[in-house]
C-alpha cells in the first residue's frame, strides 16, 4: 500500500519515519478554513481537510483502488481554551511565549487516515491532548530565544525538541504529539484498520 504523509513538517516526516513507514510526501496545497473553535475539533477538522484534499487529487488523478492511505495531521496550541497558530511576527511570538511562560497549556493534534477499502473511501480521525507545563521564563529568555528564529514557525511559538525545551517543567501525555505527531497512537490506529502495510 502506497502511503502519503500530506504535511511537509520535518518532525512529522521524522516521528513516521520512526515507525518504520515507507511513505511519500505531498502536503496539501488547500487553503484551510474552519468556522469552529473547540482545539480539539479544529485539529480534527483541518487534518481532514488536508488528507482528503491529497487522497481525492490521487484518487481522480492516477484511479488508485484499495492501495493508498493518506496520513493528514494538525496540531495547535491552546491557553484558557484560544488556540495559538503560528506567530505573525517577533512581537507576536513574544507576547505567545509570554502567556505560556509559567503555567501549563494544552497541545492538541489531530491525525486523518483517509484510505481505500473494498473500492470506496474511509476516514479515520482521531485527536491526542497533551499537557504542557513551562518554568517561568524572563523577558531576556523570551527574547532570546525568539533570536534564533525557532519559534517563528511552530504552533505556540515554541518547539518543544529544540532550545525551548529547557523550559518545559512538566508534560504529561504524549511528547511526540507536542512535536507535532502522536506516532504510537498513529501506529496502532493504523494497525486497527487491518490495512495491507
Amino acid at each position: 500500500m502506497r502511503i502519503i504523509l500530506a504535511s511537509q513538517s520535518p518532525r512529522r516526516r521524522e516521528l513516521l519515519e520512526r515507525a518504520g513507514y515507507k511513505f511519500d510526501i505531498e502536503p496539501s496545497d488547500e487553503e484551510e478554513i474552519v468556522n469552529i473553535s473547540v482545539p480539539s475539533e479544529v485539529v480534527c477538522e483541518l487534518s481532514q481537510q488536508k488528507a482528503d484534499y491529497v487522497y481525492d487529487k490521487h484518487i481522480s488523478k492516477d484511479e488508485l483502488a484499495g492501495d493508498l492511505l493518506v496520513i493528514g495531521a494538525d496540531t495547535v496550541v491552546s491557553v484558557d481554551g484560544e488556540i495559538l497558530g503560528k506567530p505573525k511576527d517577533e512581537e507576536d511570538a513574544f507576547g505567545m511565549l509570554n502567556r505560556l511562560q509559567g503555567r501549563s497549556h494544552k497541545v492538541y493534534t489531530g491525525v486523518s487516515l483517509v484510505y481505500n477499502d473494498d473500492r470506496e473511501k474511509k476516514c479515520h480521525t482521531f485527536y491526542e491532548e497533551t499537557e504542557v507545563i513551562f518554568y517561568p521564563m524572563t523577558e531576556e529568555e523570551i527574547r532570546s530565544y525568539i533570536e534564533t528564529k525557532d519559534p517563528m514557525d511552530k504552533a505556540g511559538a515554541y518547539g518543544i525538541q529544540g532550545l525551548c525545551g529547557k523550559y518545559i517543567r512538566k508534560i504529561d501525555g504524549d511528547y511526540n504529539n507536542v512535536v507535532g505527531l502522536p506516532i504510537a497512537r498513529v501506529y496502532q490506529e493504523i494497525k486497527k484498520l487491518k490495512l495491507d502495510i
